[in-house]
């Protein structure tokens, strides 16, 4: 079945669904959700959206600290775009319904993160994220011009290759009609014809055995436009949130907010001592990338598989005012935090590298944007902000639409697009070895590719990786496509971009450390230093 629109969005949180609502406006619009509506990265974001609301805040400070944090490697126009347009997407969540929490006065009750040197954080209690999802789905289900389908995986974008042309790095004007996608009720595999696609499928965190990403987060826009030769950069800067609730065996794993630190939160040892003063002077506050690295080398140097968080000195009803779901979470486990210290690790979180695009939102390939985690727009550089990411996809969004609004009626629909060719294949004869392998790249993940690295490691990931790789293509070539398959190939094509990339920077910078480049390429000390 071929189905056309003139808008096809490949993903349903903040990113996926604001454009959608704004290209409504100026055509048909499909939405793809690759499980349900709400099952996000947005959903799971617990601490906020960062704007400069009131002073002594400034869109200064708040571009200085966003700086900051990447590292030297942030593109300033980019940061100062964001960060100046961010009030007035602001407001239009606000017209959406969203609600974000306020003092006595009824001015917003800000939070303060790690990296931010003032009270910038707009938040709905400690689940800000499904507030957001939540209202915009409300929304998203007004418009009559949005067709939203559920439970679909897109399986390729289309370009000239599925007509029969090569492509490679260098082809000029490789070009995106629209998007193969399997229905997963049916397994019957559709065409999606559009003048233009926008990829928001959010994050990666199925490629490491832990992360705080739902399941759906396997970086298939990135492997996708990777495969269709666009343009990938950054993928060696992959965030490990700090303050992960330790729980062996959860996935994906509960999220303690670093709101949590903003308001007060001390980090200590299993034997009680604060040392994060001996990494840095802001201490519990300073950037995520250096308070992951100083957990993880303390639980090195101690052999222990977690700290603790300490809250106890704050107010008791205070704290479960803010944190009402943290609270309930580690109740469950009999843990009161107003009187217990919570058990921490990091684990992945967030990755800066993606997609490369430009001001409009544009990618390398035609017809086709990007906006979100699969994005690279420069915003957050070698290390992201805490609370960046969500008013980078609203503002990202909001350009996309823009853009694509005043050249959607310069493109048609490429009708000579061939149905998806799956003659000689069957069904996979064990799906076991699609589960075996998805676990063999976590491992090789997680034990290669974490937050210290060294090429030994690095190259012994790849060979690794290749042998999966290998085996992956030749199954997928000869069975039934699959949600399970096409995941699997996916995560390996993002692994291999993350190593590929770590190999290739020869330095230390925000959250790519290796033991082998302990400096920074000016020669100055890694701020990651420990």
């Amino acid at each position: 079945m071929t189905r056309q629109f003139d808008f096809l969005v490949i993903g349903s949180g903040i990113a996926g669904i604001s454009f959608a609502l704004k290209a409504s406006r100026h055509g048909t619009v499909a939405l793809l959700s690759k499980s349900s509506l709400d099952d996000t990265n947005t959903s799971y974001a617990q601490g906020g959206i960062a704007a400069v609301t009131y002073s002594p805040d400034s869109f200064e400070k708040h571009i200085a600290d966003t700086i900051v944090a990447g590292d030297g490697h942030c593109d300033v126009a980019v940061v100062e775009k964001v960060i100046t347009e961010a009030p007035q997407q602001i407001e239009e969540l606000l017209n959406w319904g969203i609600d974000f929490d306020r003092d006595g006065d009824g001015k917003f009750d800000l939070h303060r993160e790690g990296g931010h040197s003032e009270h910038r954080i707009l938040h709905h209690k400690d689940n800000t994220g499904y507030e957001i999802q939540e209202a915009l789905i409300r929304k998203l289900r007004t418009i009559p011009n949005i067709e939203i389908f559920e439970n679909t995986f897109a399986i390729e974008i289309i370009t000239q290759h599925h007509m029969g042309e090569v492509v490679t790095m260098h082809t000029p004007n490789i070009e995106c009609y629209g998007a193969y996608v399997l229905d997963q009720r049916t397994n019957h595999i559709h065409t999606y014809l559009s003048k233009v696609t926008l990829l928001a499928t959010g994050g990666i965190g199925g490629v490491y055995a832990t992360t705080t990403n739902p399941d759906v987060a396997t970086g298939d826009g990135i492997a996708m436009v990777h495969r269709a030769r666009g343009v990938i950069k950054d993928m060696e800067f992959v965030q490990f949130h700090p303050t992960a609730f330790y729980n062996p065996g959860e996935r994906p794993t509960f999220l303690i907010t670093e709101a949590i630190r903003g308001y007060g939160a001390i980090l200590r040892g299993q034997d009680g001592r604060e040392f994060m003063q001996k990494y840095d002077d802001r201490g519990s506050l300073a950037p995520r990338d250096i308070v992951a690295r100083a957990i993880d080398n303390e639980m090195k140097i101690k052999g222990h598989d977690f700290v603790y968080l300490d809250v106890t000195h704050k107010d008791a009803e205070e704290t479960k005012d803010h944190f009402p779901n943290i609270y309930k979470k580690c109740l469950e486990h009999g843990i009161d935090i107003t009187k217990d210290f919570i058990p921490v690790s990091p684990t992945q979180h967030y990755v800066c590298g993606g997609i490369v695009v430009d001001m409009n939102a544009r990618t390398s390939i035609n017809r086709l944007y990007a906006a979100g985690e699969c994005s690279c727009t420069g915003l957050h550089g070698a290390n992201r902000l805490a609370s960046n990411s969500l008013i980078e996809a609203i503002v990202y969004a909001d350009v996309a639409a823009k853009d694509a609004a005043k050249h959607i009626r310069d493109y048609s629909w490429n009708t000579q697009i061939p149905a998806w060719d799956d003659e000689g294949t069957k069904l996979p004869e064990e799906m076991v070895l699609i589960t075996q392998s998805f676990r063999e790249v976590e491992q090789i993940m997680s034990s290669y590719v974490g937050i210290v690295r060294s090429n030994l490691r690095l190259q012994r990931a790849m060979r690794r990786l290749e042998i999966l790789f290998k085996e992956t293509e030749d199954l997928f070539d000869r069975s039934v496509v699959s949600r399970e398959l096409c995941e699997l190939r996916n995560v390996i094509s993002v692994a291999y971009l993350i190593i590929k990339h770590a190999l290739r920077r020869k330095e230390s910078r925000g959250l790519h450390y290796t033991v082998d480049y302990p400096k920074r390429a000016n020669g100055s000390e890694s701020n990651l230093s420990v």
